[in-house]
C-alpha cells in the first residue's frame, strides 16, 4: 500500500463510502483532532505503570474507533462504532483511578510530572475533539451521539489518570490562584 497517492493534493480525502469530501470539513476536522488525541496518549505511554498503560492502550483502541465512526456517513452492520459498551469501559477507568484518589474540592493546574503533564495536554485535546464533534453533528444527521459521550467521558477519564500518575509519582496538585 503506497503511504502517498496524489488524491489529496487538491484539498479533498476520501470518507469511508468513497465519497469525496473537503478536508476543512467539520467531519474530517472532528476526527482529525481525535487523531491528534491518540496521537498524543501514544506520546505519553509507557507512562512506567502497568495498570495505566493498559487503559491507554485500550483507549487508543477505541479513539480509532471513534475515526472510523465519524468518517462513515453510512454505517452499515458491522462497521465499526463507539457504543453504550465503550462508555461504560471508559466509567469503569474513572472509578478505578478515583477510588486511589483524594477527593477533589477545587481545581488543579494541569501540570505534574511528564507523563501526568502530557494527560493533561491529551484531556484538553480531547475536549477540543469533543467540540468539533459537536460542530459537525449540528450540521449533519445521523451521527452517533454515543461517541461524542464517550469523548467527553474520556478527557474525565485523562484528567483523572492525570491525577492519578501524579499522585504515585509523588507530585502534589497546585490550585489555581484567584
Amino acid at each position: 500500500m503506497p503511504i502517498y497517492t496524489g488524491r489529496g493534493d487538491q484539498g479533498q480525502t476520501d470518507l469511508r463510502n468513497m465519497e469525496r469530501v473537503s478536508k476543512d470539513s467539520r467531519r474530517i476536522e472532528a476526527y482529525g483532532t481525535v487523531d491528534e488525541v491518540n496521537a498524543l496518549v501514544g506520546v505519553v505511554r509507557p507512562t512506567g505503570q502497568d495498570d495505566v498503560d493498559e487503559h491507554l492502550r485500550e483507549i487508543q483502541n477505541h479513539l480509532h474507533i471513534v475515526q472510523a465512526d465519524f468518517a462513515n456517513p453510512q454505517p452499515e452492520e458491522g462497521d465499526p462504532r463507539i457504543t453504550e459498551d465503550h462508555v461504560d469501559e471508559i466509567e469503569a477507568v474513572v472509578d478505578e483511578a478515583n477510588e486511589e484518589l483524594d477527593p477533589l474540592e477545587s481545581f488543579i493546574l494541569p501540570s505534574g510530572s511528564e507523563p501526568g503533564a502530557k494527560l493533561h495536554h491529551a484531556r484538553a485535546v480531547c475536549r477540543r475533539a469533543e467540540r468539533r464533534a459537536v460542530s459537525f453533528t449540528a450540521e449533519e444527521a445521523g451521527v452517533n451521539e454515543t461517541a461524542i459521550v464517550y469523548l467527553n467521558r474520556l478527557s474525565d477519564a485523562l484528567f483523572t489518570l492525570a491525577r492519578l500518575v501524579n499522585k504515585r509519582e509523588g507530585v502534589r496538585e497546585e490550585n489555581p490562584e484567584y
